[in-house]
């Protein structure tokens, strides 16, 4: 099977458990995003994060099994995962049965985790962690991806990491959900303004062409407004006319439980309706993952 055909309804897609054998820091998914195999780096154990995003499918609830990043059982745990996937481990595992031999090549490793990425003081040395071991288990077209709230994106430690990125097959998926700041809180709900990460957001673009990925949704069963839509492609094209580039967007839905009622997911048929605005409206490539 090709990457491009990856299913939402294989168990291994829709649940990302970031629990996940005996391993405390990573975890494998297979993503529709990444088109196969992603091992995901979880820099926040903790739970920590400065959006409380309506969508979020973190148990927060549940005390974290640990609080602290230890960068050497991480950068073991991650070996160890990568050896163990390309020897077949992952297929004989019932969850990840129907990947098949995807589960064999690492498509990327992901700082994706519970919670947000670019709190952690020392995220560039997180990154050289996961280069080095990219290196060594010459994972040559495995790509280092960061995905992100935008709001961290103007912290030193977080440039010095984006630069290891960039000469590391590195790519930025950032979150931008709303067009409008009212939007933004009612989505998000963070105390980080809207302003701060549209300026994040134009000038990390403007360093490297980055992905936006954009999770449309309903609220007490309302789609997002067409008002609010065209506010949203608006801010699309002040990051590219400022200068940045946009490799492409994600657009997608909830694929998994979520802390509120009253949000709930887009059809198939709904979630293209959105894209296709938004190809229309910006020029940009929008790929759909209902």
């Amino acid at each position: 099977m090709s990457p491009e055909s990856v299913p939402n309804h294989w168990q291994s897609v829709r649940d990302h458990s970031r629990v996940f054998g005996r391993f405390t820091y990573v975890y494998p998914v297979v993503s529709r995003r990444s088109r196969g195999l992603s091992i995901g780096v979880n820099l926040n154990p903790d739970k920590a994060c400065n959006f409380d995003c309506v969508y979020c499918e973190v148990d927060r609830k549940t005390p974290p099994a640990t609080r602290e990043l230890d960068l050497l059982k991480a950068r073991a745990e991650l070996c160890a995962l990568v050896d163990g996937a390309r020897a077949g481990e992952l297929e004989k595992d019932p969850k990840f049965a129907e990947a098949g031999s995807l589960t064999r090549h690492v498509r990327d490793i992901a700082f994706s985790g519970d919670g947000e990425p670019t709190l952690v003081g020392n995220f560039a040395e997180c990154v050289r962690m996961v280069a080095e071991v990219r290196r060594s288990r010459r994972l040559d077209d495995a790509k280092i991806v960061l995905i992100t709230d935008a709001a961290g994106l103007d912290k030193a430690s977080v440039k010095e990491g984006l630069a290891l990125m960039d000469a590391n097959n590195g790519e930025v998926w950032a979150k931008l959900d709303a067009g409008t700041e009212p939007y933004y809180r009612a989505i998000n709900r963070t105390a980080v303004s809207f302003q701060r990460v549209l300026a994040n957001l134009a000038a990390t673009a403007r360093e490297r062409p980055i992905v936006i990925q954009t999770l449309f949704l309903k609220m007490h069963g309302e789609v997002m407004p067409p008002a609010e839509l065209d506010a949203y492609c608006d801010r699309l094209r002040d990051i590219t006319a400022a200068g940045g580039r946009i490799k492409e967007v994600h657009a997608y839905t909830i694929a998994r439980p979520t802390p509120e009622s009253w949000v709930t997911r887009l059809e198939p048929a709904e979630l293209e309706h959105l894209a296709a605005h938004v190809r229309t409206r910006t020029g940009l490539v929008v790929s759909c993952f209902p």
